[in-house]
């Protein structure tokens, strides 16, 4: 399992937001996708996914290559929490794991996975419950759910602590870590102490371009404001 960019650059009509940007991940961690707003980060997360064509350059997700947009079966190998996390919020916790776990090739073990899948994510107190009376907090668990539960190789995480209060922040972060330790995970922040609490890896993006790509998080903050200074 690795992930390989190769001067990928993409544009929509004449604004460029990506530019020739390259970097590999061989190793299971949570490595940082660390910028200012508007620097490319849920643009290349999209690329990844396969939701999006490049102009240039090439990609390989888990054996999967392409030179214009990775193809559908990419889906196999990757989870995909997006920013805006949509779900079903009239239905059951329980409820809507299940509909959306019967759409995935371990359906025919529903009952014992979508247990193990509640329990892990820590979703046990709340599976009884409608998705609109659930905080910030156990929302995101739903959607990490729904994420992982197709045990992917790849898990990507755009802004998954956005809005969480310090305990929820805690217990997501925890989670998030225990979850790379057999995964490669993926993870778009502005913010610099996520990468901090987080990741084993940091990947800085401005402007479209990677400024910085290093495993020294100890003087993460400097690095951030002399990589991103217009």
């Amino acid at each position: 399992m690795a992930i390989k960019l190769e001067h990928i650059s993409k544009s929509i009509g004449t604004t460029q937001i990506l530019r020739d940007v390259s970097f590999t991940i061989e190793e299971n961690g949570v490595v940082g996708l660390l910028g200012p707003n508007g620097a490319g980060k849920t643009s290349l997360m999209k690329i990844l996914t396969g939701l999006w064509d490049f102009q240039s350059g090439t990609a390989e997700v888990c054996g999967v290559k392409s030179d214009r947009q990775l193809p559908h079966e990419i889906t196999r190998h990757i989870g995909y929490l997006p920013e805006n996390n949509p779900l079903y919020e009239d239905m059951y916790v329980r409820e809507y794991l299940q509909f959306m776990l019967s759409l995935t090739e371990h359906e025919r073990n529903m009952n014992g996975t979508l247990s193990n899948l509640i329990d892990m994510v820590g979703l046990t107190p709340m599976a009884h419950k409608r998705i609109r009376e659930l905080s910030k907090g156990y929302r995101q668990r739903v959607g990490l759910a729904q994420a992982v539960m197709s045990d992917p190789e790849l898990l990507i995480l755009d802004e998954p602590t956005t809005g969480l209060d310090p305990n929820q922040l805690d217990e997501i972060r925890a989670l998030i870590r225990e979850l790379g330790k057999d995964r490669i995970v993926i993870l778009s922040t502005h913010i610099l102490q996520e990468v901090s609490a987080m990741c084993n890896r940091a990947i800085i993006i401005a402007e479209g371009q990677i400024r910085e790509d290093t495993t020294d998080l100890s003087n993460l903050e400097q690095l951030f404001r002399e990589r991103t200074r217009l």
